[in-house]
């Protein structure tokens, strides 16, 4: 099938991205903003998205739907796709490329293939390719070889094989390394704050762990904006461990250290208005502050 018109949901700050550099590439590109924030609204017309009434009439006029979402929203769209699809009775491809478990996948293949659909297992690994990132596709499962068309035209599809839950899988023990890590150095900074060890040892990591103090002073700060798309995917990676007989207890701290971070004074900034000024050590102490100290040295 030759894909031409591609559904994105939603147009958020990956979404509109991804959209924007295939709509250069010659796609016609849609959505729907039923629901949508006011955000979302303008980085779609921004983008040049042609806007559906409802996800009915986006089906109608799309020969892809591509899901990217929180993953804790996957399940919720794929389930008014799917009640669409059986509306209009195509049988669309429809990718979820959302941060979700191998398991979680699966489930929702069922729930778009009973419909009539045709489901493809997607992960994405990097950025949004605007802002110059090689974003990376990861795709699974028998109809996955249909992405390939999109390879090259601002993003770039990488198949995994003919298995849903494969190209999940890479997502999940990617970002349980990247993700994962960054709450690892929020947490042990946040430990040093509340034990008043904190000069001292920027000191030591900037004798012995130079390299990993530049990735926390250039990252951190960052954080608490992702922070509550993050969330759930921490809580998919936990599952995955979990799945396969590994401890999930690595994410679900991870999980804890992000509900942090989102509730830091800092978490309603968008890329459009962060405070690129404002440091590393800055957004611990915010982290600190919100923990109270358990033991108090006698």
């Amino acid at each position: 099938m030759d894909i031409r018109t591609i559904g994105i949901m939603s147009p958020g700050d990956m979404g509109h991205s991804v959209g924007q550099v295939l709509k250069q590439h010659g796609f016609d590109i849609g959505t729907c903003l039923e629901g949508r924030s006011e955000r979302t609204r303008r980085l779609a017309l921004a983008a040049g998205f042609n806007i559906a009434p409802d996800l009915s009439e986006l089906v109608k006029k799309s020969d892809l739907i591509m899901s990217i979402l929180v993953p804790s929203e996957s399940k919720h769209l794929a389930m008014e796709m799917a009640d669409s699809i059986r509306q209009v009775g195509k049988d669309i491809y429809f990718a979820d490329c959302n941060a979700v478990s191998p398991n979680t996948a699966l489930e929702l293949s069922d729930v778009i293939n009973n419909a009539g659909g045709r489901f493809i297992d997607g992960g994405i690994i990097g950025g949004p390719p605007t802002r110059g990132e090689q974003t990376r596709f990861y795709v699974s499962g028998e109809h996955a070889s249909i992405m390939k068309c999109l390879d090259g035209k601002g993003i770039t599809i990488k198949l995994v094989g003919d298995r849903i839950g494969q190209a999940s899988g890479i997502k999940m023990c990617y970002a349980a390394l990247t993700k994962g890590t960054s709450t690892l150095q929020v947490a042990l900074l946040t430990v040093a704050q509340k034990l008043g060890l904190t000069d001292c040892l920027r000191e030591e990591l900037a004798y012995s762990q130079q390299n990993n103090l530049n990735l926390m002073e250039s990252g951190i700060s960052r954080l608490p904006s992702n922070a509550h798309r993050w969330i759930g995917e921490m809580d998919e990676i936990a599952k995955t461990f979990e799945e396969v007989g590994v401890t999930p207890n690595f994410h679900l701290g991870a999980v804890e250290i992000y509900k942090l971070l989102n509730a830091t004074p800092f978490s309603d900034e968008t890329p459009e208005n962060m405070d690129k000024d404002r440091t590393a050590w800055q957004t611990i102490e915010a982290v600190a502050s919100l923990i109270p100290l358990k033991n108090q040295n006698k």
